[in-house]
């Protein structure tokens, strides 16, 4: 008998970014769960999502484990563990309760579980980033921000960056908006947007968790390498944050972010990096030693 059809209580949850309908629901036989039922469109990519998060759990990686696949009269489902833990980013209260070293502690963590997730690599191209559809998209939204000739620029003259590098699975959206502290451990949640690809692509996020703690940013990039960064990674990490600002001006522009929140980071972005004149940002803690 398959698990989902030994639910006996169902509550929704409201949160989160993806259209994805979400339930903490619990069995006839007592086991707590999270159900994620997403339209029966996306049966290919859920299918290949659960099959991949399935081999990150043999990593022993802590994370929400998939435990069953299949289909509903909703659509698709997938049930996971359930995380009795509190999201790390909260309005940033939860991690920023802790003091700044164990921050730095939880980063170094979270850099070491991506790294870990990377293991899974397979073959592939990562396909110039798609950096022509990106500026494309962008220049015809309708938006444009202060200072994009830089970000602009910084894309053009660094796609060589791209070449020859590994491919591997990607978590998607690694953030702490997609991990959760549970009895003082870091759990990831989230794997929905889950891809393959250059693995230093899966820090394209990172500036979410330097606006919210520089020192949890900090130690995952320290613990992902175990120690200091080379100096390609900074470049690269530039390039794909970047990427990701035109990406995030043009989904504001047909409504799918907060276009002021998108335009707030981007000025981040472009004081961080001096106008793309400097490859490592200034929220990196240059200081801090392991």
């Amino acid at each position: 008998m398959k698990i989902f059809d030994r639910i006996v209580k169902k509550e929704p949850i409201n949160k989160g970014y993806s259209g994805d309908k979400k339930y903490y629901i619990e069995t006839d036989d007592d086991r707590k769960l999270l159900l994620r039922v997403s339209d029966i469109a996306e049966f290919d990519r859920r299918k290949t999502e659960y099959e991949m998060t399935r081999k990150v759990a043999d990593l022993e990686i802590p994370m929400s484990v998939p435990v069953e696949f299949g289909n509903c009269e909703e659509g698709v489902y997938t049930l996971h563990s359930w995380i009795e833990g509190k999201d790390v980013k909260i309005d940033g209260v939860v991690l920023l309760n802790y003091p700044k070293e164990e921050q730095y502690m939880f980063g170094l963590k979270a850099g070491k579980i991506l790294r870990k997730i990377h293991s899974i690599t397979t073959t592939g191209s990562n396909d110039n980033y798609k950096v022509a559809t990106l500026i494309h998209n962008y220049l015809n939204c309708g938006l444009r921000f202060e200072g994009d000739e830089y970000i602009l620029a910084y894309i053009e003259n660094n796609r060589h960056l791209l070449q020859n590098r590994p491919h591997c699975f990607l978590h998607g959206d690694y953030h702490p908006g997609n991990m959760m502290i549970e009895n003082g451990e870091l759990i990831i949640i989230d794997f929905n947007r889950c891809s393959f690809g250059d693995p230093w692509e899966d820090f394209n996020c990172i500036e979410w968790d330097a606006e919210l703690s520089p020192h949890f940013a900090t130690g995952q990039i320290r613990g992902y390498f175990n120690g200091e960064p080379p100096l390609e990674f900074f470049k690269l990490l530039a390039f794909y944050i970047s990427c990701n600002a035109l990406k995030n001006i043009h989904g504001a522009a047909i409504g799918l972010y907060d276009l002021e929140t998108m335009m707030n980071q981007v000025k981040d972005v472009l004081c961080w990096y001096d106008n793309m004149q400097n490859s490592v940002p200034t929220w990196y803690l240059k200081e801090i030693k392991l």
